[in-house]
């Protein structure tokens, strides 16, 4: 059963007429009648029932009708589907994402998306840690990686999404809460909240970087499973906790306070990453948007601000 014999039954089976329907195609009648006795041949049943005054449908013709449909309007899907994909309008783009600073621009990317590209359906996955998206990304789990990285694995690009910075969240009762400039040296004997030890971990790294600096190694006093529960322990008096100026303004405490840090550190800012080979036109559509977003994130440095 071919495409051109489903077309040709039902323009017959709307029309009920081989001459109306032979022009509402485009065909002669004769290479009409043909299609329809070699569908009919395949079939091993009679579609229609003709005589010199009408045509009409048997009951396997009428039974074909809605079936022959479905298939048509199927095709037309995917040619569709086809074209879309192939100018960057249509398929699926997946996308992970560590890090809470990263959820406003995951939801403005997916209003973007449904708006501009009504075609294109993301796949959205949350990773505890950065690193892990960027191994699913060099697996080709994935096709996009959100996150922080101080190095990307050969055949990954990646570019600044959002600018970051440090900040020292402690707890609103500590002697220096209400500072708005800290040095790392200030925390000398100071317990620390961490989040858990793990490859390419840019926060344990930073902070063991710049005590190396002062001349003290950290005193990790606990280990949080993720940022939300590291700031609720800051402000049950646990430690303090080293984080991001994103992740301040989108934390909910009211029991921590935030300062800026003295010391330089190799950046933190936010990325995306992607397999530098892979020119699917509906990645780079999204990666376009992504990228637009660029500087639009006003990052605030929080200060001394008390939740």
């Amino acid at each position: 059963m071919q495409i051109n014999q489903l077309q040709a039954f039902l323009a017959v089976a709307q029309e009920l007429h081989f001459g109306r329907a032979a022009a509402r195609l485009h065909v002669a009648q004769p290479p009409l009648s043909r299609t329809i006795k070699q569908l009919e041949t395949e079939l091993g049943t009679l579609l229609f029932e003709r005589n010199t005054r009408s045509v009409t449908l048997t009951a396997s013709g009428q039974a074909l009708v809605p079936a022959a449909r479905e298939v048509l309007d199927a095709v037309r899907r995917a040619e569709v589907a086809v074209r879309s994909a192939a100018d960057g309008r249509g398929g699926l783009v997946r996308i992970d994402f560590a890090g809470i600073s990263t959820h406003g621009l995951v939801a403005r990317l997916a209003r973007a998306i449904r708006l501009l590209y009504p075609g294109i359906r993301l796949e959205l996955s949350s990773q505890h840690f950065g690193q892990s998206a960027m191994r699913r990304l060099s697996n080709g789990e994935t096709d996009i990686a959100l996150g922080r990285w101080d190095f990307a694995p050969p055949g990954i690009s990646t570019e600044v999404v959002m600018p970051d910075s440090l900040l020292m969240a402690l707890p609103d009762t500590h002697p220096l809460a209400g500072e708005p400039e800290l040095s790392i040296a200030q925390f000398k004997d100071q317990p620390f909240v961490t989040l858990p030890p793990h490859e390419g971990a840019v926060l344990d790294d930073r902070l063991r970087l710049m005590a190396r600096s002062a001349g003290f190694s950290p005193d990790l006093a606990q280990v949080a499973p993720d940022t939300q529960t590291a700031l609720a322990l800051v402000g049950a008096e646990v430690g303090c906790h080293l984080t991001l100026a994103s992740v301040a303004r989108y934390a909910d405490s009211t029991q921590v306070a935030f300062a800026r840090l003295t010391e330089s550190s190799p950046d933190v800012d936010l990325r995306a990453a992607w397999r530098a080979g892979d020119n699917t036109p509906a990645l780079h559509a999204v990666l376009a948007e992504i990228l637009a977003f660029t500087g639009m994130e006003d990052v605030q440095d929080p200060g001394a601000r008390h939740g």
